[in-house]
This record gives structure tokens, C-alpha cells and sequence, in this order.
């Protein structure tokens, strides 16, 4: 199945996993109003749809998302006055777009085909998994523009790379390449550029296949530990557990391992 939420934005399920590709090539996937929109739907869209079981993000050209778009922006801010909120753009999209990815009960893996900056490089880190290519890099911005973080960075960032490195970044933008990404876990695996696709597919393809109940556990245990005590994510795990162990995934898990067979997952 192939639909666009906009012409920016492409929306493909194939095998139970969704690809959504952020589409403006000629404008390294900058993000206007109508694309953040329909990246939001999209995402919304595959989070409900009972087909879809895992989500591919990535990008068309030479960028996968290097932020907002300026040209766009400069206008909004053309037509506000100090007295008027000019960054309405982060509760209306940026925000809700981050909690699509985080809170998606199904796995989401970004595959990064180049440059990821601002709220490029938070969706990014929001995903579950970041399959990078060689020539990608990421980037902060913000600083340079006169702004603070959003896209979630100001959580995300800081638990992957630590507090320092996190503030070290935002306070002086520079771009990381895909080898220093690999070093300071902002990327799960780096690959050749002409790689990226059939790798991110295949990758997609098992996560697609796998036990969506246990992934959603996982994101869901791995959210909650980062903000709660040991004995508090204890009992969460616990709860979490009785909840997959009462599936039918893991009963045919469990059967096929006996059998010493490949285990078949259905989502339930």
C-alpha cells in the first residue's frame, strides 16, 4: 500500500512495516508547516493501524530532516510581534510528532541517509534504533539560531551521550559525523551509504516480524526506568513481564524453542 499524507511525506506498508519518508530532496527534508503535519499524521496513522507492525523513518536526497524551515519561518516571524507567540510549531507539531515515535507501541527505526539536524536530529534520537549511513551527520542548530532545544532533545540527548557531551553540543553546535555518532551511541550501527536501504529494510523487516508485545514492553520499561528508582522500575518490569507472559507470542516462543524451530509472532 502506498499513500502520500502530502506530497512531502510518503506513507508505504509492505509486509507489516510502515516506511515513512520525509519527501522535499531540494530542500534537505526542511520541515514546513504541510510536511510536519502530514509527519505527524503519518506516524499517528501507523501507531492505529492494526497492519503495521513496525515503522521505517527516513528521508529522500541527500538529508534525512535538517530541521525547520527557515525561509518558511522567517516570514511567520515577519508577521509577529514581540507580544505574539512566533513558536506555536513546537506544541502543534515538533511535540506531538516526538510522542508519536516514543510512545508508539511498536518499534521505530530511523535510517539515516545524511545530514540530521534540529528537529532533524531529535525526531532521529527519539527512534527506537538508528541505522546510519557513512556519510551522514548530525547537528544541534539550534544555538546558532537563537533558540533553545525541542524535539525532545533536551531529554534524549543527555541519556544517550551523558549530561556533558549533551550540553557541550547544544552550547556549541558542530556537526558529528557517523563514526563519532557510532562512539557516542547516537547511532546503533553505521553502514556504506549505498547499503542504507537494503539494510534498513531487512532490519525493518525484523523488527516487523518480531514480538511487537515484548518490543512495546521494552520501550515502555526503558521510558519509564529513565525517570523512576531501581525498586520502582522493579515492579514495572514485573507487571510488564506478567503481561507478556500471559501472550500467545510467548507460548509459541517458548513451544517453537523446545522444538528447535523458528518461532512465528502475531502481535497477541
Amino acid at each position: 500500500m502506498l499513500s502520500l499524507m502530502a506530497d512531502t511525506v510518503l506513507y508505504h506498508v509492505t509486509e507489516s512495516l510502515a516506511t515513512i519518508t520525509l519527501n522535499r530532496p531540494e530542500a534537505m527534508n526542511a520541515l514546513d508547516v504541510r510536511t510536519k503535519e502530514a509527519l505527524r499524521d503519518a506516524l499517528r496513522t501507523a501507531a492505529t493501524e492494526s497492519a503495521v507492525r513496525a515503522v521505517l523513518l527516513t528521508g529522500s536526497g541527500r538529508a534525512f530532516c535538517v530541521g525547520q524551515d527557515l525561509k518558511e519561518h522567517i516570514g511567520i516571524l515577519r508577521n509577529t510581534t514581540p507580544d505574539t507567540p512566533s513558536m506555536n510549531t513546537v506544541v502543534e507539531h515538533y511535540n506531538p510528532i516526538t510522542e508519536a515515535i516514543t510512545e508508539m507501541r511498536k518499534p521505530v527505526l530511523a535510517a539515516v541517509n545524511g545530514a540530521a539536524a534540529g528537529a532533524g536530529f531529535g525526531f532521529a534520537l527519539a527512534a527506537d534504533y538508528r541505522l546510519v549511513a557513512e556519510s551522514a551527520s548530525f547537528h544541534t542548530s539550534f544555538a546558532q539560531v537563537g533558540l533553545g532545544a525541542d524535539s525532545g532533545l533536551s531529554w534524549t540527548l543527555p541519556r544517550v551521550v551523558g549530561p556533558g557531551t549533551a550540553a557541550d553540543l547544544l552550547l556549541f553546535p558542530r556537526s558529528v559525523d557517523a563514526a563519532e555518532a557510532l562512539r557516542l551511541g547516537i547511532a546503533q550501527r553505521v553502514v556504506p551509504d549505498d547499503e542504507l536501504a537494503s539494510a534498513a529494510q531487512e532490519l525493518g523487516r525484523r523488527l516487523a516480524e518480531g514480538p511487537t508485545l515484548a518490543y512495546a514492553a521494552i520501550k515502555d520499561a526503558l521510558a519509564y526506568g529513565a525517570t523512576h528508582t531501581l525498586p520502582e522500575s522493579l515492579a514495572h518490569e514485573a507487571e510488564l513481564q506478567q503481561r507478556a507472559g500471559a501472550s500467545a507470542d510467548h507460548r509459541a516462543a517458548v513451544t517453537a524453542f523446545v522444538a528447535k524451530e523458528r518461532p512465528r509472532f502475531r502481535g497477541n
